[in-house]
């Protein structure tokens, strides 16, 4: 028997290991969080496209996810998969951007990118092994 999460008798320590690898609910939160912070981005001429598009690409990650467990065929699979790569690899380029725009948002735009970065990272690798 092969654990993905590790064992715990405490029932916090489980629920936390299996939210850990539960990339549906992962992305939800990501796209939760990504609306969080659009929230706080001054509005200007400047910011105003930037906004639009970190929520567009940083929410479509985990709409795309949950189209993942709906396709047919491998080749679909890939497909979706890449989709959430490549919108994974947007959200952190605008990002860079609004912080770029906006330097004070810096501390949270980090955090926000980590997160973005791991996500593609775990979506490249699922894309190799398929």
């Amino acid at each position: 028997m092969t654990n993905k999460a590790p064992m715990s008798n405490d029932q916090t320590g489980v629920a936390a290991a299996k939210r850990e690898y539960d990339l549906e609910e992962r992305t939800a939160r990501f796209g939760e969080s990504i609306i969080g912070f659009a929230k706080q981005i001054p509005k200007n001429p400047v910011t105003l496209s930037l906004i639009s598009q970190v929520v567009r690409a940083g929410t479509s990650i985990g709409a795309n996810y949950c189209e993942v467990d709906e396709a047919a065929t491998n080749k679909e699979f890939k497909h979706r998969i890449s989709l959430c790569k490549r919108e994974s690899k947007e959200t952190k380029f605008q990002i860079r951007m609004i912080v770029a725009a906006e330097p004070q948002l810096k501390e949270q735009g980090r955090i926000l990118w980590q997160e973005a970065k791991e996500l593609t990272r775990i979506f490249a690798s699922i894309l190799r092994k398929k």
